[in-house]
């Protein structure tokens, strides 16, 4: 059976599953009952000066029959005395040794504030620190969280703080609320981080009441943007991944977060440069069990591939993601319609006409049986009509032969350019 232990940045855990810091991670009795159900590592609940939370805090959106398909929140870092974590944190690390213990920290951004909480978390023993950059609500209005992580130059500069005392690796968690995050990715190991991780939640309004004209949630007839996490925002999680792991000068390990709700979104977020993964909003929609699942799907993925560790999975596909202008312009594929298998609902027929390139036909056989038919040549490939097919296996997206050699847009302007290059010089 494959490996499944995981070492980011020297922290070491027997899988790389790891709770994420939120409220499944807010005391040791929740972290001792997770690593007993098998997760292999968590980021404790940011801890600093304890704050007051609202009542209410949560919220979240159900899509076509899926409970929280995205998830909203409010909530703020702990509101326990630190005295009260580290003793739960030694507690629980004493009783499982093994398995990676962060501890997520979020102080106001003053070089002796962050000496000082470093010091006194890294005495209880954990493997490392998570500093939340990333926080979007609440926080900032304090100058912490996003506030601070959307500003490269501070990132720079607390990371170098913590790094001046921690004797444990430095994980910088980042905002997604940033238009570049690789950045501030940059900034996080130019002062010193040993691993980076993300996403952090992003800003969002859940929704208004049409009744009462309420936000969701609101605080006494009042609400504030949240975070927004959950399966919805995968595709910008993984995306931000990517980013960073490709940067030449981003060249840390990365832990990475976003809608991570099965064995299959981890493997994904491993292929595109993620060391690991942590979960939060799966674990608060089913509970700690679904870590059950996620081991044993990712055990039999790594041993029908023939891959000895996990490890192995890191950053395997990251070199198949580059930019739209290195792309070939001259590959194609086509819809085909496989009418054995299609119920002629004509979703296809209706979103190709109305919304695409007009090239599905409506036929009929000899016996008077409609059916529909792409007309390939007109084709352009662009999915749509496989997306909206209510049945699988009704269309295929076929490749084409090709009638030319690959070219990029960047190889094709820089043949433009030489070409007017060369027509001055012969004038």
């Amino acid at each position: 059976m494959a490996d499944l232990s995981m070492n980011l940045a020297g922290i070491k855990s027997p899988s790389p599953f790891w709770l994420a810091s939120a409220p499944p991670t807010n005391s040791g009795y929740q972290v001792q009952r997770a690593f007993e159900a098998g997760w292999g590592g968590a980021v404790w609940k940011t801890l600093g000066e304890p704050i007051l939370n609202v009542s209410s805090r949560f919220a979240a959106i159900s899509f076509n029959g899926q409970r929280i398909a995205g998830f909203n929140n409010i909530e703020l870092i702990t509101d326990r005395p630190l005295e009260v974590n580290l003793k739960e944190i030694y507690e629980t690390k004493k009783r499982f040794p093994n398995h990676a213990i962060i501890a997520s920290l979020m102080v106001e951004p003053k070089r002796e504030k962050w000496h000082e909480i470093v010091k006194r978390v890294q005495d209880v023993g954990v493997d490392g620190f998570e500093l939340n950059f990333g926080c979007p609500h609440g926080m900032a209005e304090r100058g912490m969280g996003s506030a601070s992580g959307q500003v490269p130059e501070l990132v720079e500069k607390q990371t170098y703080w913590v790094k001046e005392v921690a004797e444990k690796p430095v994980i910088v968690k980042l905002t997604p609320n940033i238009t570049d995050i690789t950045a501030t990715a940059e900034a996080a190991v130019q002062g010193g981080a040993d691993a980076i991780s993300m996403i952090n939640t992003i800003n969002s309004l859940m929704g208004v009441d049409l009744d009462t004209w309420h936000t969701i949630p609101h605080v006494a007839g009042k609400g504030a943007h949240g975070g927004y996490c959950g399966p919805a925002v995968k595709p910008i999680a993984l995306n931000m991944v990517a980013e960073c792991a490709r940067h030449p000068r981003i060249n840390v390990p990365i832990s990475g977060m976003g809608g991570v709700s099965s064995w299959k979104e981890a493997v994904e977020f491993m292929l595109m440069g993620a060391t690991g993964v942590q979960v939060c909003t799966a674990v608060m929609h089913h509970g700690f069990r679904i870590i059950e699942d996620m081991v044993e799907g990712l055990q039999h993925y790594l041993d029908s591939k023939g891959i000895a560790s996990v490890m192995d999975l890191v950053g395997k596909a990251v070199h198949r993601y580059s930019d739209w202008g290195n792309l070939d312009l001259n590959y194609k594929v086509a819809a085909r319609i496989n009418t054995d298998v299609c119920i002629n609902c004509n979703k296809c027929y209706i979103a190709c006409e109305d919304a695409s390139h007009q090239c599905i036909d409506r036929l009929a056989d000899a016996t008077g049986r409609e059916y529909l038919k792409v007309r390939e040549e007109d084709c352009v490939g662009c999915n749509l009509c496989s997306l909206v097919c209510p049945v699988d296996g009704a269309i295929d997206m076929v490749e084409l032969p090709r009638e030319c050699p690959p070219m990029t847009w960047n190889e094709r302007q820089a043949a433009i350019s030489a070409l007017t290059v060369s027509n001055a010089e012969a004038k």
